[in-house]
């Protein structure tokens, strides 16, 4: 993958995080004034902002990742050698690839059984309970994405989390 179309991917992955996130503010402040106003409450709004609040918790964990933005213990790297930092980084992407292709894989099977069972979500909205589990697989497998170029593209890794030269071109352009 071309590391413009890959670096387009990944921001796509933080812009659908903060439109959802965007999404559920407007729809929360609509229902809260509407209610105040008298207006009829909008009784699919709790059940709207439960399904995407994880959209955006799943879409922002590849992005962030790979803005290095994602949770570390710093602690390790004040006292590791950057040699070590790196291994150590290097390690935990193993880990998170392996993690990450198996959370992919459940979550396939699981939209495939729910998909072929038929199973409906019946709440204020009624749908297929499928389209519930679509981000999970998309959004693992982006972070195992992310995780296998760390592991095989480490260098930068370390330089990148304390904002010195060597940045790789994909990811100079943060805002």
């Amino acid at each position: 993958m071309q590391r413009g179309l890959y670096a387009g991917l990944m921001k796509a992955c933080g812009a659908v995080a903060a439109a959802t996130v965007a999404v559920i503010t407007v729809l929360v402040c609509t229902d809260v004034v509407g209610r105040n106003l008298g207006w009829v409450p909008f009784t699919w709004v709790n059940e709207v902002t439960e399904y995407a609040l994880p959209v955006a918790t799943l879409a922002a964990a590849p992005w962030l990742l790979w803005r290095n933005q994602h949770v570390r213990l710093d602690i390790l790297g004040a006292v590791l050698s950057r040699p070590a930092q790196r291994q150590v980084d290097r390690v935990a992407s193993a880990l998170g690839l392996v993690v990450s292709l198996v959370m992919t894989w459940y979550a396939w099977r699981m939209l495939d059984d729910s998909r072929q069972a038929g199973s409906l979500v019946m709440k204020a909205l009624v749908f297929p309970e499928w389209w519930l589990y679509v981000p999970v697989p998309i959004c693992f497998g982006l972070l195992a994405l992310e995780c296998a170029r760390r592991v095989w593209r480490p260098s930068g890794l370390v330089e990148e989390a304390e904002g010195a030269p060597g940045v790789p071109a994909a990811q100079e352009e943060r805002p």
